[in-house]
């Protein structure tokens, strides 16, 4: 990514090194549970499904932090990242005839306690709808290339610009229509399915940051988004399931499978269009 030339976000919060939050059962949470479980206590759904199946992902690798310059080239690098998705929604919304209002980002270490509970760093970055911040463990980026082999800078980006794409839907409502659709499903597969729109479309929304970033500023160099693609295969459900137990069972999915979040990446990518994002009216995902 070529971002020598952009600006620094004023909107992370650097909390590493402050303690607090809580151990949830004592157990350290594969890549992504914290996440869902917090959207599922938001969602008024009952996060132990979640967090039950976070149990198994986590067993191959713990994440373990490493201390990291307070002033260092990662902490640069994810202030551009967020001061480029500011640029882009702050754009996209005001077409529409709104403000956009950004979302902090925190910069933790281990644990932290959050609007929406406690986060882990075992769980992988997350977005709070209760407090609009998103939250990030830098030792996260290692696991990306040590665990899950999605290395490079744009796929560092790409899970960023997801997080952010959370913030859009809470700021479009979207989240809120998701809660009420989730309290009335019949089944606990069907309220799994409204995980895995919203979460697509977050994918959606991280492609469309992309395609008007890259137009504006030029940003993508030969390679990107190949490490974005290869980064939404590698932590689609059927992927993490089949790396931690040997096979998937689709009715427990919440994020999408590796080849659903490639397609809305790509599709958001591609066309650069909020509305072509509806992961909701389509009847294949």
């Amino acid at each position: 990514m070529r971002l020598d030339d952009e600006r620094e976000s004023d909107n992370v919060e650097d909390m590493r090194g402050s303690g607090g939050g809580f151990p949830i059962g004592g157990r350290s949470i594969g890549i992504g549970t914290i996440s869902m479980a917090l959207v599922a206590m938001y969602f008024g759904v009952d996060p132990s499904v979640v967090l039950n199946l976070g149990q198994g992902l986590s067993q191959n690798a713990p994440v373990e932090a490493k201390p990291i310059p307070q002033d260092g080239p990662m902490v640069k690098f994810v202030a551009k990242v967020l001061a480029s998705t500011e640029d882009t929604w702050g754009k996209i919304f005001q077409a529409s005839g709104r403000q956009y209002p950004p979302p902090k980002l925190v910069l933790f270490t281990s644990q932290i306690p959050t609007a929406c509970g406690a986060g882990q760093a075992a769980a992988g970055p997350f977005y709070c709808p209760g407090d609009q911040k998103v939250y990030i463990d830098l030792s996260f980026y290692q696991e990306m290339k040590d665990r899950f082999h999605a290395p490079g800078d744009f796929a560092q980006a790409y899970v960023i610009a997801h997080e952010v794409g959370h913030h859009i839907q809470n700021l479009m409502g979207t989240s809120e229509k998701v809660q009420k659709a989730r309290e009335n499903a019949r089944n606990e597969a069907e309220s799994n399915q409204y995980s895995v729109r919203l979460e697509l479309q977050a994918d959606c929304y991280a492609g469309v940051w992309a395609h008007h970033a890259d137009g504006d500023n030029r940003i993508l160099e030969p390679g990107d988004v190949q490490e974005a693609m290869t980064a939404a295969s590698a932590i689609g459900d059927d992927a993490l399931q089949k790396q931690s137990q040997g096979y998937a069972v689709p009715d427990s999915f919440t994020h999408g499978t590796s080849q659903q979040r490639m397609h809305w990446f790509n599709q958001g990518i591609t066309t650069g269009e909020v509305s072509k994002c509806d992961t909701f009216s389509v009847a294949t995902l």
